[in-house]
């Protein structure tokens, strides 16, 4: 047996979010290797917006998860959506903190629980961990994730206002702050000096889960065929906004230089559907651009290596940010078309692989002349892909061995004796 990290996680299935699940199961599934056994302690599952089912390999084998009371303020405390905002302090789901500190105190008691661990974007989790950790004395690493910013639900200032301080205390009593990209690290550096230089800010960045490869079909010959490029998850205005290509791709059909013969283009679960439906029908791009809805994350992979060739898009705007699928989309060894930031740390990943053509994604011009040119790269089996051995960084497996390395440390410098509360 190793030792116990309590892991507080709101996202865990059967919640209906991707990236937020698949950062805490994978760490779960990998995290007993080098000696720890995760305890995940999440909420029940009325909390969650959206449900999924889980199936028999979701949860890794041996992981204990408890289930805390919460509630939605949406939802349950809301009329029409409207909810009184004090009930959003730090956000919708604060109903979860007093049931899960009850119950985290018995996890701790109960398994000898040597580190805590807890995650984003739901801000409640923190403030479980830093109650848990302040009664208990162990050690606590807060796993930032992306900024917080980022995440908070701006039409509510009581939520906005709540989250600025409780990032400011996380900041100050966390023993570790882990981020995912290393622009988000110095943008905290930069706002909290001192934490950076005691040297408790660090980067273990997302990644892919190799089992979620095996058995992945092989993409189809190119003879007598469009190409399929295919672009998996959210897509919106402000940030990362498909407008500019789909511009670029009209101006192409116009030419004569590219058309449905020639490449067909999938927006799956882009969750803005009917706009981008109008501006389909308005550039006459039906027969060659599809809108698809959202499926399950192996179906999403399952389409992603029968297509020709992946797209990305990720402005300025989220250039501290690297998107979770992007590592899923290296190791599938697909090229990337990548429609990104110039200056982002997206950028800077795809440039040390070596394995995507970057175009500015508001750049009309600029993608109705490199698309043409990667398209031929593509047909000609030219275009570049990133090498398997250099993307091994990346598995979810080796962000684990990090974060384990990461509480051996926490918890020998801080010992495991267990405060008696009350």
């Amino acid at each position: 047996m190793g030792r116990a990290v309590l892991m507080i996680a709101f996202h865990f299935p059967p919640a209906a979010m991707g990236s937020g699940n698949l950062r805490t199961l994978g760490f779960a599934r990998y995290l007993p290797a080098s000696g720890w056994d995760p305890i995940v302690l999440s909420a029940q599952a009325l909390a969650y917006p959206r449900t999924a089912p889980i199936t028999v390999d979701a949860i890794p084998q041996g992981c204990v998860v408890q289930r805390a009371l919460a509630f939605d303020a949406r939802r349950h405390f809301g009329i029409g959506g409207r909810y009184p905002g004090f009930l959003a302090q730090p956000d919708r789901w604060a109903s979860w903190w007093p049931a899960a500190v009850g119950q985290g105190l018995r996890i701790i008691r109960r398994h000898r629980v040597r580190a805590i661990w807890s995650t984003y974007p739901i801000m409640t989790a923190h403030c479980i961990a830093r109650t848990l950790s302040g009664i208990t004395g162990l050690p606590w690493i807060a796993d930032f994730r992306d900024p917080v910013a980022s995440s908070v639900e701006a039409a509510n200032p009581y939520s906005v206002a709540s989250q600025q301080r409780w990032e400011q205390r996380v900041l100050q009593d966390a023993t570790r702050v882990v981020f995912t990209t290393p622009g988000a690290l110095r943008t905290y550096a930069g706002r909290y000096p001192a934490a950076h230089a005691e040297g408790r800010l660090a980067v273990i960045e997302n990644g892919y889960d190799e089992v979620a490869f095996a058995g992945l079909p092989d993409p189809p010959s190119k003879a007598g065929r469009p190409l399929v490029l295919v672009h998996s998850g959210l897509l919106y205005a402000d940030g990362r906004n498909p407008a500019p290509f789909l511009a670029a791709l009209a101006r192409l059909q116009a030419a004569g230089t590219l058309g449905a013969a020639d490449l067909r283009v999938v927006l799956r679960a882009s969750g803005s559907e009917a706009t981008y439906a109008r501006e389909i029908e308005r550039l006459e791009l039906g027969e060659m651009v599809t809108l698809a809805p959202p499926f399950s994350n192996r179906e999403a992979l399952e389409e992603q290596a029968r297509a020709d060739a992946l797209l990305l898009f990720q402005g300025d705007r989220f250039d501290r940010q690297i998107p979770a699928k992007l590592y899923e989309y290296l190791r599938m060894g697909r090229p990337i078309f990548a429609l990104v930031g110039e200056h982002g740390d997206t950028a800077a990943v795809l440039r040390s692989m070596g394995s995507a053509e970057l175009v500015p994604i508001d750049d009309v011009d600029a993608i109705a002349t490199r698309l043409p040119a990667f398209i031929r790269a593509l047909r000609d089996g030219q275009a570049p892909v990133a090498a398997v051995a250099t993307v091994a960084g990346y598995a979810r497996s080796a962000g684990a061995a990090r974060l384990a390395g990461m509480l051996d440390g926490v918890a020998a410098a801080t010992g495991h004796a267990i405060r008696e509360s009350g």
